[in-house]
């Protein structure tokens, strides 16, 4: 009998330790003080805990760039976040369940930062990203994938592979 084996995923929110920063001063690393708003719920993606915001629930934009080291791949952009501080994300071994599909892009980078062309990868339909994140992370040359929204390609999460795991015998 054969044995499924799966990728867990390493999902990556907003650092705690960043977003605290910004809590704490109330501005984030570019000097923006906190633009806070009612969330519309009509798809506001909290980076901070990796949901959709709910229709009235205080919220925050901030402008971010996952790369909190010196690298010519570091964009800034806007992402929300919650207005006051929120527990976070626990990391599951999966994606984040609200923020699993497409449309997206990934964007995939080496293990030194530097942007992997090659393999960048638009999802222009509601499709399940996991298999095509675990394709490409299983990629020699691919260590991490940034899941970025469409449209204005604002950074959602990262996402690295953690040790395989033996599943279900497969059918």
């Amino acid at each position: 009998m054969d044995t499924q084996t799966t990728t867990t995923l390493l999902v990556h929110a907003i650092d705690p330790a960043r977003l605290a920063a910004v809590y704490d001063t109330g501005t984030d690393a570019h000097g923006n003080r906190l633009l806070r708003l009612a969330a519309t719920g009509e798809g506001e993606p909290l980076r901070c805990c990796l949901r959709f915001a709910e229709p009235g629930e205080q919220i925050a934009l901030i402008s971010y760039a996952p790369f909190d080291h010196p690298s010519v791949w570091t964009e800034v952009g806007p992402v929300y976040i919650h207005a006051a501080r929120c527990a976070g994300y626990t990391p599951n071994g999966r994606l984040p369940e609200q923020l699993s599909s497409g449309p997206r892009v990934l964007r995939t980078y080496r293990d030194d930062d530097s942007m992997n062309y090659e393999h960048n990868t638009v999802v222009t339909n509601d499709a399940d990203l996991a298999p095509i994140i675990e394709r490409l992370l299983a990629e020699p040359d691919v260590a991490t994938v940034h899941v970025r929204s469409l449209a204005p390609q604002c950074f959602h999460y990262s996402v690295k592979a953690g040790s395989a795991y033996a599943g279900r015998p497969a059918a």
